[in-house]
């Protein structure tokens, strides 16, 4: 389990950024962290990567603070898939795959067969094996999205598509139309379910939320705002709260929950 403990954090000592936030990630669970813009939530995901520090509050994968383990080791057991990834050099998908290998190799040692076993199935995995000799720069946004899953796949997997590992993905549908960010949605389900990993999303997208997590934080001014099963935290009254829009959640015959967006929440009556 991974679990964030009374966190905070601030760029500006004035301002903090996050404020006593707890958050856990149970094994195989799919977590949401959810607000609007400027809320904290990139930023509690990178604390949850390990690639910030709190300053105060701690940490933990399986009880022992992130700290305390090498960058490999975590790298081994978390990937991070970014909301956006750009490439210095013209890259193929099969060498971007590759990239997730990086942390089970030793100092000057190169891939072997084993590796390259566990970067196709990877592919294989993610929809992209027919695109491995393409170069990444000529593929569109949704193709490199699940390259770039494809990776963080191979980061914490082994050969025979080993299970468990946490996924953290920052706005994963953010810049895709609509067809990619329904096939993006559907293979985070797949994986899911597949390779029992456990998966957190840091979103503005109720959407994406409401039809793909177990469970949700809200945050508000780097604050949590609620937390807990998806059917409990995910309500009108806290989508207003929260984002200040009126909205309704309801339950679509194809067994996927829907929020749909009223209009822009009246601030209440001075008293």
């Amino acid at each position: 389990m991974l679990q964030a403990t009374d966190l905070w954090f601030g760029y500006d000592a004035r301002q903090p950024v996050l404020r006593g936030v707890t958050l856990g990630v149970p094994d195989a669970a799919i977590v949401g962290i959810l607000g609007p813009n400027g809320s904290g939530k990139t930023t509690l995901l990178r604390m949850l990567a390990g690639t910030r520090q709190p300053q105060r509050g701690s940490v933990t994968l399986e009880g022992t603070p992130l700290m305390q383990l090498s960058r490999a080791a975590l790298a081994r057991r978390m990937a991070v898939v970014p909301q956006e990834t750009q490439l210095a050099f013209d890259y193929t998908v099969a060498e971007v795959a590759m990239m997730g290998r990086y942390a089970h190799l030793g100092p000057f040692a190169i891939e072997g067969p084993a590796d390259l076993v566990i970067v196709d199935e990877a592919l294989e995995a993610t929809g992209t094996r027919q695109l491995k000799d393409r170069l990444y720069a000529t593929l569109s946004g949704g193709e490199k999205q699940r390259v770039v899953i494809a990776s963080a796949l191979a980061q914490i997997g082994g050969a025979g598509g080993a299970k468990g590992g946490l996924l953290l993905l920052d706005e994963p549908t953010a810049s895709l139309d609509l067809k990619f960010q329904l096939e993006i949605a559907d293979l985070l389900k797949r994986l899911h379910g597949e390779r029992q990993i456990a998966i957190v999303i840091s979103t503005h997208d109720l959407g994406l939320a409401a039809d793909l997590c177990q469970q949700l934080t809200l945050l508000r001014d780097g604050a949590v705002a609620a937390s807990g099963p998806s059917g409990v935290v995910l309500t009108p009254g806290n989508i207003r709260r929260v984002f200040g829009v009126d909205a309704d959640v309801v339950a679509h015959p194809s067994g996927r929950r829907l929020v749909v967006p009223l209009r822009r929440a009246e601030p209440p009556p001075p008293a």
